[in-house]
């Protein structure tokens, strides 16, 4: 018998709308309203700023860890703003930009980093999901989500968000098969930022690229230039009407990078060489997206100056709001005193280390 090749249905396409000069193929530019625009610049210029602005606040000791953003605000915002309100976000852990535009307060975001579980509320009707940490269990949680939407035969749709690392995990496959098999209306949106921790894309699997996983489950899979706000935008927009219209999930791998550290208790210095991050640093999404906007004069060098004097005021309001909130919320070191009728030494020298780095601050 001779052998003879598969046609398979979908093929997989890289995106790039904006080059890394910003310069635009105006053939594939999206029809995004000139309002639009703007409030995702200030989302990403907004969110960039808020994580840099939380990095100092943990290296001060005033949070704990928390895993930054920068480098991503395109692979986010580009991908979260063609939802509707009805729709449903399931974030990982490394989600803040895509979280605020939703609704999330950002003084919730420093209360939970700072140990406050009044920060993890979710709001009442709020239709994104809580923070998952554990590496790609909340692609589960969206596709269960995304079934029981098409068994009510509604018109709603999942976007789940994960990293490279989540495609090394069997939660993904289990998924993505669950996706296949009963068309869910769910878009994933993988963030590969190329290093999941410590591991570098290339020694977690040897396949071309991630988006092509998805051909095995019968999905479309497309690869996007993840710095580029417009590609993102286009990929999700596209994906998530096929996925309204009843004809299923689509997979979007947004190639970007990860330009800060894994989590505050990483340091990247030791896996990663600088000379790789500085040409990362060159594709910066935000730097490109400004350029692009100066473009289309949406925008001046002295927009971006008083913007830039906007959020840092916002940013200090969101700080002082915080610090007042956590003034009201008792000692921390008040946990200690309900366990045990005599506390036991080790407790003792823990509530000890809280008081005295209270005392520092």
């Amino acid at each position: 018998m001779p052998k003879k090749e598969i046609d398979l249905e979908y093929k997989i396409e890289h995106l790039s709308i904006l080059n890394q000069d910003g310069e635009l193929d105006s053939e594939l530019e999206p029809d995004i309203s000139d309002d639009l625009l703007i409030r995702m610049h200030r989302m990403m210029l907004l969110t960039r700023r808020f994580d840099e602005r939380m990095l100092n606040l943990q290296r001060q000791g005033k949070m704990g860890t928390f895993a930054p953003i920068k480098g991503q605000e395109a692979s986010q915002i580009g991908a979260v703003v063609v939802l509707e309100d009805e729709d449903w976000m399931v974030p990982s852990f490394r989600e803040m930009a895509a979280e605020v535009w939703r609704g999330k307060e950002m003084v919730d975001m420093l209360l939970v980093f700072a140990g406050f579980n009044e920060g993890s509320r979710v709001p009442e009707k709020s239709r994104t999901l809580p923070v998952c940490i554990p590496v790609a269990s909340q692609l589960l949680h969206a596709v269960g989500i995304a079934y029981a939407i098409k068994y009510k035969q509604e018109k709603n749709v999942v976007m789940v968000f994960h990293g490279d690392g989540a495609t090394s995990e069997g939660d993904f496959h289990e998924s993505l098969n669950f996706a296949g098999v009963f068309q869910t209306p769910c878009v994933f949106v993988c963030q590969n930022n190329q290093w999941a921790i410590s591991i570098p894309r290339s020694k977690q699997t040897r396949s071309k690229t991630l988006a092509q996983k998805a051909l095995a489950y019968g999905l479309p899979g497309v690869q996007v230039d993840g710095n580029d706000v417009l590609a993102v935008y286009s990929a999700a927009k596209e994906a998530v009407e096929r996925a309204r219209s009843g004809k299923g999930s689509t997979f979007i791998e947004c190639v970007t990078y990860r330009m800060s550290v894994h989590t505050t208790a990483d340091d990247p210095s030791v896996y990663r060489d600088d000379d790789e991050v500085k040409q990362w640093e060159a594709r910066d999404p935000i730097s490109r997206f400004q350029k692009y906007l100066k473009d289309k004069e949406l925008l001046s060098e002295d927009d971006i100056e008083k913007l830039e004097e906007e959020i840092k005021s916002e940013i200090k309001g969101v700080i002082k709001d915080w610090e007042d909130k956590m003034k009201k919320m008792g000692d921390p070191a008040d946990m200690f005193e309900f366990q045990y009728a005599e506390m036991p030494p080790h407790l003792v020298s823990q509530k000890e280390e809280v008081e005295k780095n209270k005392a520092n601050r």
